[in-house]
């Protein structure tokens, strides 16, 4: 499995949000639009959460 990049996801929503405003884009490559960046952002927050716990647990 290869590691997940905080900044290359970002990135990518950054692209999806362009990408979903242009009025080019029609109404199935939204969908698919729409379907990834909620997997980006469920992996972004997993990810926040995990550092989160991780520095919590160094002032231990």
């Amino acid at each position: 499995m290869e590691k997940f990049d905080y900044a290359k996801a970002v990135a990518e929503l950054e692209s999806i949000a362009v990408k979903a405003e242009d009025p080019a884009t029609g109404l199935d490559e939204l969908d698919k639009l729409i379907t990834r960046s909620e997997e980006l952002i469920a992996q972004c927050r997993g990810y926040l959460r995990t550092a989160r716990t991780k520095t919590e647990n160094l002032g231990q």
